[in-house]
């Protein structure tokens, strides 16, 4: 393959957020759901989505160069990946794609320039008070975040589940883990578990619906109180939200409470070691502007769990955008 042209890398990259932003705009719209099966014009679609019609045209026409619909003449069909847009779809993106196009995210990346000359996470002057808190007092914004969360954690619990085997454990803690979708998995997977779901209190009443004979919701705050003793414990894209010291003492705290046959699971996307585009580079210097948390390479996943008396026993990848780091006390 030959290397870019110096000018069209600079340019496109430097022009490069308007292309993420069409994608948001038509999937807050609904562009996907009104098209249907049946090309359209531009003109039969803005109606439909209470759109001008010259403007969603030419937005449309950016979106169908890169693939996200097609276009023929002046005629708007479906492709793949404009499919997965669709409110219905198994494996809907509309509400990933409307999150990250939500005001807070476009607000704290306009920061960036304050996180990479300070080190601190500009999430902290846009949104004082953290993240949490101003999504939780946002009753619209939290359902589509809440939506992109849900939308995401399918495909990724279906390779988890299709990756590990959880037989072997009678006690599964599902550490900070939300509204419980990866523990619901496990336990629809291993119907002789019993599972605990550990998180915020406002988050373990959001989740009361898990509850059951089987599940049991424990509220607390891992940096405070004391866990609950497991089989194993599962802790998905938690890590990730913090800097070293803060995910040490995560980790520090499961440790505490963890027997010493227990495993432990962390299941992250990993920053590989090879150069070159990846996923997991963009969400780090995501995790890092909104947070000041980081993804992480398979060493400094290791680094972090030696300091916490874990002993990395083996990474497994899932096939779906997300690795298991299988972990044992020492």
């Amino acid at each position: 393959m030959l290397d870019p042209n110096p000018f069209e890398l600079l340019r496109d990259l430097a022009g490069g957020y308007l292309l993420p932003r069409c994608l948001h705009v038509v999937a807050d719209l609904g562009v996907a759901d009104a098209l249907g099966d049946t090309p359209l014009t531009a003109a039969e679609l803005a109606p439909l989505v209470n759109a001008d019609r010259d403007s969603l045209h030419r937005v449309m026409r950016l979106l169908a160069g890169h693939g996200v619909f097609e276009m023929r003449n002046d005629c708007f069909g479906h492709t793949a990946a404009s499919r997965l847009l669709c409110s219905d779809h198994p494996q809907s993106m509309r509400a990933f794609a409307r999150m990250m196009g939500l005001g807070f995210n476009w607000a704290t990346l306009g920061k960036l320039d304050h996180t990479v000359r300070t080190g601190r996470p500009a999430g902290d002057e846009v949104m004082p008070g953290g993240i949490w808190a101003w999504i939780e007092g946002r009753p619209e914004e939290s359902a589509i975040f809440n939506g992109a969360m849900a939308g995401k954690a399918h495909g990724q619990v279906a390779g988890v589940l299709r990756s590990y085997d959880f037989s072997r454990f009678g006690v599964i803690g599902d550490i900070g883990g939300g509204r419980g979708h990866l523990l619901r998995g496990v336990l629809d997977a291993v119907p002789a578990a019993r599972g605990l779901l550990f998180d915020l209190p406002h988050v373990i009443d959001e989740a009361a619906t898990l509850a059951s004979s089987r599940a049991t919701l424990v509220p607390g705050d891992f940096f405070k109180d004391a866990l609950p003793v497991c089989d194993a414990y599962l802790a998905m894209e938690v890590i990730h939200d913090w800097a070293d010291p803060e995910a040490l003492a995560i980790l520090q705290a499961i440790r505490r409470a963890a027997p010493v046959d227990a495993t432990l699971l962390l299941i992250e996307v990993i920053v590989p070691d090879e150069p070159g585009p990846d996923w997991a580079k963009t969400l780090d210097v995501l995790m890092l502007v909104l947070l000041g948390g980081r993804q992480r390479t398979v060493e400094e996943y290791r680094s972090l769990l030696d300091r916490a008396d874990f002993s990395l026993a083996r990474t497994i990848d899932t096939g779906a955008g997300i690795s298991i780091l299988e972990a044992r006390p020492v």
